[in-house]
């Protein structure tokens, strides 16, 4: 697989984990950013009033100014998650500097700021790259703050006191609090990313399925209708070649031998009967609601290996001297493998009545083996040169492998055709 056939799966999939940002999610994210903003506001507002920590008159401007650009850049975090997070981060650590930034409001921008890279970005080595650049910033913030009020002179005495002075104890606060935030925002983004990535695939493999039972439907509806074919085919051309050969016959001794053609004519008549009877049985099928089972497998279940003496009877009535033969001790023989081995032998020798003329024989032999049931068709008369294989023989074959079996057909030097089916009995019970 090359690169050029990779590019359009993974983008496929990129834009399965990460929809398109639709106008309803960039109207969510202006109102996050300015209900955070207002937020800051009133929380700088609040501390102002109350003398808190960082949070004095003279530099409520400046902290209101570090606020926006923690909050208002989280409008585009779909857009830009990295560069938001960035802005966000980099305001914090600047107004921490400075000593003017607002405590609450703040981390919960950084956290979403952090998240979103997690939860967005599809180059996951970006995404994994970009947020740990900003907590090796902070850290290093962190450190370089941490020594530079530790070495402050003016606040070694006041803030020392015992073990742990208040100054070591607000910074080792920092830390955890910072360390909470950042790992919180890294750990939740990857999870919110990979349950995305889960339900992509989960509605992928969804789709898939249906397209697969679509599929699936089409080809049994494709299927049944090559079996309805196939049916169709053995039963017309079987019984209406017969009724032509007899109606022929007929015609022909009509007047010098009328006994003759009234024979003739009754094996016509016969045969119409069972085609009858069979288009009956096919067309009662596709009526039926739930299907006929012994159809579904391929074919009415009276048909069987013991109905191939009445096939060459009938054969022998309508013309074509056929002789049945059976080889052995006869074994069970599963019902699709007996329809379908009657079918051959009937396509079989329907053609030898077809083309090999009005002096052709043919033999039905069935042998019996240890593991294996054998059908040989076999017929005298002409070869049809330059015939091309029809439906007929593609039904054969199709039998034949439904069956599990092997079927050679090939003409024989003295004239006619043979056609050998060999059904492995323990394929036929499997299939």
């Amino acid at each position: 697989m090359t690169a050029a056939t990779d590019a359009p799966r993974a983008a496929e999939r990129s834009a399965e984990v990460a929809p398109p940002i639709s106008p309803q999610d960039l109207r969510r994210d202006v109102l996050l950013a300015g209900a955070l903003f207002v937020a800051a506001v009133i929380s700088i507002a609040l501390a102002t009033l109350s003398g808190s920590f960082l949070s004095t008159p003279e530099n409520a401007g400046w902290s209101l100014l570090a606020s926006a650009f923690m909050t208002l850049p989280l409008a585009l975090r779909r857009r830009l998650p990295i560069g938001t997070a960035v802005v966000v981060c980099s305001a914090y650590f600047v107004a921490a500097s400075l000593q003017f930034t607002e405590l609450y409001v703040s981390q919960v921008a950084i956290f979403i700021a952090m998240f979103t890279v997690g939860a967005w970005v599809e180059d996951r080595r970006r995404a994994a790259l970009s947020r740990v650049l900003i907590m090796v910033g902070m850290a290093l913030w962190l450190l370089v703050s941490t020594f530079t009020g530790a070495t402050d002179a003016d606040h070694l005495e006041e803030n020392f006191a015992g073990a742990l002075s208040p100054y070591v104890a607000y910074m080792l606060l920092m830390w955890l609090i910072n360390a909470a935030y950042f790992g919180g925002a890294y750990y939740m983004g990857n999870r919110a990313y990979a349950a995305a990535r889960d339900r992509a695939v989960l509605q992928r493999r969804t789709r898939e399925l249906e397209e697969e039972r679509e599929l699936t439907a089409a080809q049994a509806v494709a299927l049944d209708r090559v079996r309805i074919a196939r049916e169709l085919h053995d039963v017309v051309a079987h019984h209406v070649s017969a009724m032509g050969v007899q109606a022929g016959a007929a015609r022909t001794v009509l007047d010098r031998d009328p006994e003759s053609a009234r024979r003739a004519l009754a094996v016509v008549e016969e045969s119409a009967r069972s085609a009858i009877a069979e288009l009956r049985h096919l067309l009662d099928t596709l009526r039926s609601p739930d299907g006929d089972p012994d159809f579904a497998e391929g074919a009415p279940s009276t048909l069987s290996l013991t109905s191939l003496s009445e096939l060459a009877e009938a054969m022998t009535a309508s013309g074509t001297p056929t002789r049945h033969v059976v080889v052995g001790e006869p074994a069970p023989v599963p019902d699709i493998v007996q329809v379908n081995l009657y079918r051959i032998a009937q396509e079989a020798l329907t053609n030898a009545r077809r083309h090999g003329g009005p002096e052709a024989r043919a033999e039905v032999r069935v042998r019996y083996t240890r593991d294996a049931v054998e059908l040989e068709v076999t017929n005298t008369g002409r070869i049809a040169l330059g015939a091309r294989p029809g439906l007929g023989q593609l039904g054969m074959r199709e039998r034949a492998i439904a069956s599990g079996g092997v079927l050679e057909l090939h003409a024989r030097e003295q004239g006619g055709y043979r056609v050998r089916v060999t059904v492995p009995l323990h394929a036929g019970a499997e299939s």
